[in-house]
């Protein structure tokens, strides 16, 4: 998909800058490594390869395993049974005996759901906690450092991913059961509807409508039970499924950190959508002042830029939930032709990767946009960050 980015002309040098469109390749190439540098000194580290100091995480990131297992609610749903009655010999009287096996049948199921509830609960529990377990071993090793792609800390994440997917089947049939006791809640309603017609049947004595009235009124307390069951399960189900979302999106995060070595912290899209703790602004920041958030400049090799990249825009999202992101491949302006065209395509190139490492950390790909310019100033290939 190509994408176009308009700057506004706010100085001499971005009035001499040529705009270009570019289409962003975004796929599971490797990473390519580069040098940044931060424009807002007082609010952000710096990483430039020139005059500043390198960058120092001052604290901790947040582990993966800080968000626990899902929480689930608490409630068991035992129905009270059926009151035996004794035949009266007439019409009615053998409805109310066939309406009385209807609800012992739909109590039976009942108690055979909540018990599949109660220890799915307990199950998914168990999974999670053995997945955070695996997680929080991984975020320990990294929080000290490692090396990049440690095969020991692969096959942890492996494992963890397949203990995640054991969560996910839990959720499978969580689904599966909410689906089962909706169809109980439809039985009840017909039960209740027939117990209630049931009285105006010609040909009953005083003890059918006294039967009646006593199953009436369990045919009820059996009804509200399903729909509590079913009012709980909705929202385990519900919070199961955000919760998966989220820790697939924190693995995905991980799996990054695993590649290069060093802990990140919580996916990024968990901190887009959190309430603001400080002013929404950002110094400086934004294209319309022309000064960008982050600058990574592709003057020299192995410079590890993401965890400084990532402070930043985790920050910014602190400071702006709904942020969104530009991203500029900036080309060097002077050279032959040849080489502006060479340097372009590795701008591009590097603008992708860096894309590709943002989306790794948990943005959203639909947050960042991206554009390529040419620039008179720049001596190597630069990639620019504004936040909007």
């Amino acid at each position: 998909m190509g994408l176009r980015l308009h700057f506004p002309e706010q100085s001499d040098v971005r009035r001499r800058m040529g705009l270009i469109r570019f289409s962003a390749a975004v796929g599971a190439a490797a990473l390519l490594l580069t040098g940044c540098s931060f424009a807002d000194e007082a609010l952000f580290p710096s990483l430039s390869g020139e005059s500043s100091a390198p960058a120092q995480t001052s604290a901790t990131p947040a582990s993966t395993a800080e968000s626990g297992a899902p929480a689930f609610n608490t409630g068991s749903f035992e129905p009270e049974g059926v009151t035996p009655g004794s035949p009266t010999g007439t019409f009615v009287g053998q409805k109310v005996q066939e309406l009385r096996g209807d609800l012992e049948r739909l109590q039976s199921s009942i108690a055979n759901q909540n018990a599949q509830l109660q220890d799915l609960r307990a199950r998914a529990v168990q999974n999670a906690n053995v997945y955070h377990s695996t997680v929080g071993a991984i975020a320990a090793k990294l929080q000290v450092g490692t090396t990049p792609g440690n095969p020991v800390l692969v096959q942890q994440w492996n494992t963890a991913q397949t203990q995640l997917e054991q969560v996910s089947a839990d959720l499978a049939q969580m689904n599966s059961l909410s689906n089962d006791v909706a169809s109980n809640a439809a039985l009840s309603s017909y039960v209740l509807e027939a117990t209630r017609a049931s009285f105006g049947i010609s040909g009953a004595v005083d003890e059918d409508h006294r039967q009646l009235a006593i199953l009436e009124d369990e045919v009820n307390r059996t009804t509200v039970l399903i729909d509590r069951l079913l009012s709980e399960l909705t929202e385990d189900v519900a919070r199961q499924t955000n919760y998966l979302g989220q820790e697939r999106s924190n693995l995905t995060t991980l799996a990054l950190g695993v590649s290069n070595g060093e802990l990140y912290g919580t996916s990024l899209g968990a901190r887009a959508y959190v309430a603001p703790v400080a002013p929404a602004s950002e110094p400086g920041a934004g294209l319309a002042s022309g000064r960008p958030l982050v600058v990574i400049r592709f003057d020299r090799q192995n410079v590890q830029y993401e965890q400084a990249l990532y402070d930043a825009v985790s920050r910014a999202l602190e400071r702006r939930p709904n942020a969104a992101f530009d991203l500029v491949a900036v080309t060097p302006g002077g050279g032959t032709p040849a080489e502006v065209a060479l340097n372009s395509n590795s701008a591009r190139r590097n603008a992708e990767s860096v894309l590709r490492t943002l989306t790794n950390m948990g943005l959203p790909p639909d947050r960042v946009s991206l554009a390529a310019t040419t620039s008179p100033t720049a001596t190597t290939t630069e990639v620019h960050l504004y936040v909007r």
